[in-house]
């Protein structure tokens, strides 16, 4: 239960959350910087023509999350969900 009060606590605070969002954003930057330095080394044998450009499974991974989270919201809104007095 401990973690729950934690993780409430640093999402209220703005300040918290702010440095939670920040060190996130650092830490994918260090992965595509890593990635890059991978594929410039050839320490990784890419498979595809995509596979060449730094960073770009981050960005196609960010890009499908993002798309099923919003077609999955609006299936929702517009299929599922019903009025409040539907059932009255």
């Amino acid at each position: 239960m401990w973690i729950i009060k934690y993780l409430e606590k640093i999402i209220e605070n703005p300040e918290e959350m702010a440095k939670v969002k920040k060190f996130f954003l650092y830490f994918g930057g260090g992965l595509i910087l890593l990635d890059a330095v991978l594929i410039f080394l050839h320490m990784t044998h890419p498979h595809f023509l995509w596979d060449w450009i730094p960073g770009f499974s981050s960005l196609y991974g960010f890009i499908s999350t993002y798309l099923i989270i919003v077609i999955s919201k609006w299936i929702g809104h517009t299929f599922l969900m019903k009025s409040e007095d539907y059932y009255d």
